[in-house]
């Protein structure tokens, strides 16, 4: 199957994969631009994966303020080498994790550094509320598990929709980021300031 350039460049510009990945993404889904996303988005989680467990002690503390000096951030992002940590596609991907974590406010950067008691604490509010509205048990059990998972979506970073794009949540912009640049890039630790906000 012939596919024509502008094709291509499209789909190069819409993922910023090489022209060879491109290329074979096209010929796998006959043409199909949808498709051909797709193929790319599942082929950069593969190469995610096998590059999570090489170091990354590279990288860069990205400083962002927002609103007139009412947010501020700042977001810590490692990779493997100091020439990607320079390069102007890591640092723009740096700058829209600042972006994320002020429009967003997430207090962890992953799920399983939720603490046990916050997960409880919340569990707690929510089956009293359930309670005094007459539901019963087993339905309220349900509705706690639905529950947390929506809380850690809503509070840990990786998990949160991307808020330049929301079919794709942070985690999978990570990847994309990986399969794209060839490193392993991991979001170290994140503060969020807020003016006025309490101290405790």
């Amino acid at each position: 199957m012939e596919i024509s350039v502008d094709l291509i460049k499209k789909l190069r510009d819409a993922t910023g994969s090489g022209i060879l990945d491109v290329k074979e993404a096209l010929q796998n889904s006959e043409g199909d631009f949808e498709k051909a996303v797709d193929y790319l988005r599942q082929k950069g989680l593969a190469k995610a994966a096998k590059r999570s467990d090489r170091d990354a002690s590279e990288g860069i503390v990205e400083l962002y303020s927002h609103g007139d000096g009412r947010v501020g951030v700042m977001v810590e992002i490692n990779c493997e080498t100091d020439f990607v940590a320079r390069s102007d596609a890591f640092r723009e991907f740096a700058h829209n994790v600042a972006l994320q974590i002020a429009a967003a406010a997430p207090k962890w950067v992953k799920e399983d550094q939720v603490p046990d008691e916050v997960i409880e604490r919340e569990k707690e509010i929510a089956r009293t509320r359930y309670k005094e509205e007459g539901k019963p048990d087993n339905i309220i059990d349900k509705i706690l598990e639905g529950m947390v998972v929506k809380f850690k979506a809503d509070n840990c970073l990786l998990s949160q929709s991307y808020i330049r794009d929301e079919d794709h949540t942070i985690q999978e912009l990570l990847h994309e980021m990986i399969a794209s640049i060839g490193e392993n890039i991991v979001i170290r630790r994140f503060e969020r300031w807020e003016r006025g906000e309490s101290i405790d």
